[in-house]
Parts: C-alpha cells; structure tokens; sequence
C-alpha cells in the first residue's frame, strides 16, 4: 500500500516576533512576556498558545466600521517576522487583498493591524497577511521514500466522504525538523469535505512540460519520463 500523507486543516492563526508580542502585551521595558502553550501541534515544538488577538481590517464603507475578525490564535514559538495567515474568505472578510505565498515570504503582502483585546493594545503591520501556499511537511526521510525534493510542487489525491478532490500546485517543504504532514486552509477543507482525520495520496508531479500529444506521466513512479 502507497505511503498516505495526513491532510490537516490549518485556520486562521498568527506568527509574531519577540518585539511586536512584548508591545502588545504591554510588557516592562527591558522585560519580555512569555508566550504559553495550549494545545501542541502535529510539528514538533510547534503549538497553540493561549493568548488571541483580534484582526482588524479596513473601514467599511458600508458600514463605516472596521472589518474585524476577533479571537484569533498565536501559535507558537516565537518567530523572527509577523505574519497572519488567513483563507480567501478570511481576507475578503477583512476587506485585505492578501496574497497566496509561502510562509515567511511576507515582502510585499497586505498590511492588518493586531489589536490585544485585553487590554487596548494595537499594532498596525504594514505587510505581513498571507493565504498560505498549501504545502508537505517532509523529513529528508520521507522526501527520499516519495521521490521528491525541497520546493518542488506536487499533487495530492484526497478521498474523504462523498468527495475526491486533487490538490495540484501543493509545495513540499523538507526538513529534519518537520513530521509528515500536508496543511490545506479552512476553504480548502471545506471544498474537499476533508473535516476529521484525512489523508492524501501523492500522486504526481504538479505539471509536466514535456509537450507530448500524449503525456507520458508515470503516475505510479511520480515523475515524467520525459526528465523534465
């Protein structure tokens, strides 16, 4: 039987660096706040914490109220760059024209402004929302059983009830430091049913470039024969 690849459901969540949690905080000058674990996470040392924070977008003009999304996790730890990553539905909620990247890759990405509602605190980013690029945590172990490599695209079969769903364009991302696991957003989830326990099978490189009438994609090998 074909290795399977657990397929999780990330939500709305937040990364913050030591400077922009201390502010928010409201921690002494020259102490830093501490960032508490709630629940752990799939990946190892990764887990969610019990501070929330609400997300707070343009002013609608409808309304003539800001659009918020309240009561949104920090995960932790601590990271060196904020980011928030929302779903598609998530950004337009906000009115943000967020776009789809990698984490870390937050140059150039929509700005959202973090407000503590414990205590008034508020920190306006000028870039930092995403809607994370779906990708695979891999060990260099499990790249090595899948055939693959650090940054190449694949697609990824998902059965779940009275759903089949093929995710292409899905990134893999090798590190000793990661368990195997796929990470989709809520839409995602919601389009594939893919609610509860889930796993995909990998099924193909994303694209084949070969130009061939007929493609000659060996699916059950995971690669082009013809080398590209």
């Amino acid at each position: 039987m074909e290795k399977q690849i657990l397929v999780e459901t990330s939500a709305r969540h937040i990364h913050l660096d030591q400077e922009s949690f201390d502010y928010l905080m409201g921690a002494n000058e020259g102490e830093h706040a501490t960032l508490n674990e709630r629940k752990p996470l799939s990946q190892p040392g990764q887990y969610v914490s019990d501070v929330r924070l609400n997300l707070v977008g343009p002013v609608n003009p409808k309304t003539g109220k800001p659009r918020i999304i309240n009561n949104v996790s920090i995960l932790g730890p601590l990271r060196n760059l904020n980011q928030v990553e929302l779903s598609a539905t998530d950004a337009r909620t906000l009115g943000i024209a967020a776009p789809i990247r990698l984490s870390g890759d937050v140059k150039g990405s929509a700005p959202i402004t973090l407000v503590n509602p414990l205590n008034g605190r508020e920190l306006a980013l000028k870039e930092g929302a995403i809607i994370a690029k779906r990708h695979i945590h891999m060990t260099p172990k499990d790249a090595e059983e899948f055939g693959v490599k650090d940054g190449e695209s694949v697609m990824v079969y998902v059965k779940t009830k009275e759903r089949e769903t093929i995710f292409g364009d899905t990134v893999v991302r090798v590190s000793p430091k990661f368990s195997l696991a796929m990470h989709i957003d809520t839409d995602e989830s919601n389009a594939a049913n893919a609610g509860g326990v889930v796993y995909g099978t990998l099924v193909a490189f994303s694209s084949c470039d070969c130009n061939e009438e007929e493609c000659c994609c060996k699916e059950e090998e995971h690669h082009c024969c013809c080398g590209k």
